[in-house]
């Protein structure tokens, strides 16, 4: 298995993608679309905002399926009407 950072190098942007890299006092995860990348960083764009990640931090990335559809909302009980 190639070094997490020959990976991140190889793989398409916009690819999905999971990272996990050390932070101060462990280790954390970034789960999303490859955004960018240079020779130091890559850039992952979760749900919430786009995390730039220092190549030398990374210790684990793997492409991920794509995220499962939402579901519906669910009905309310008695055709949707709040309760009084």
């Amino acid at each position: 298995m190639p070094p997490p950072q020959a990976f991140l190098a190889a793989a398409d942007l916009g690819t999905r993608v999971v990272v996990r890299y050390r932070i101060e006092g462990g280790l954390t995860d970034a789960l999303g679309e490859l955004a960018a990348r240079t020779d130091s960083a890559c850039t992952v764009r979760t749900r919430t905002s786009e995390v730039v990640i220092p190549l030398a931090l990374v210790v684990a990335a793997k492409a991920v399926p794509p995220p499962p559809p939402r579901r519906a909302p669910r009905a309310q009980p008695g055709g949707g009407h709040a309760l009084p």
